[in-house]
């Protein structure tokens, strides 16, 4: 499984991936995780609000922290 988390670096994209880190390693999952900080590579996910996630090259959440339920949702699927 591939995680990306998108954003240029503020807190809550470091709270985000925070959270994706801790729900990887609750669950199990067996996935790399990447901060996207270039705003090209961003926006090639036709994202233009941060922090987002992308799993699998889906864009799951956009523009907010997700609840850690949420996180291992996605995870699990």
């Amino acid at each position: 499984m591939e995680i990306k988390i998108l954003g240029p670096g503020c807190a809550k994209c470091h709270q985000v991936e925070k959270l994706v880190r801790e729900a990887v390693q609750e669950t199990g999952a067996v996935a790399s995780i990447d901060h996207v900080t270039d705003f090209k590579a961003i926006a090639s996910y036709g994202v233009f609000t941060t922090p987002s996630v992308v799993v699998d090259g889906k864009v799951v959440s956009v523009g907010k922290v997700p609840r850690k339920e949420d996180i291992k949702a996605w995870l699990t699927k």
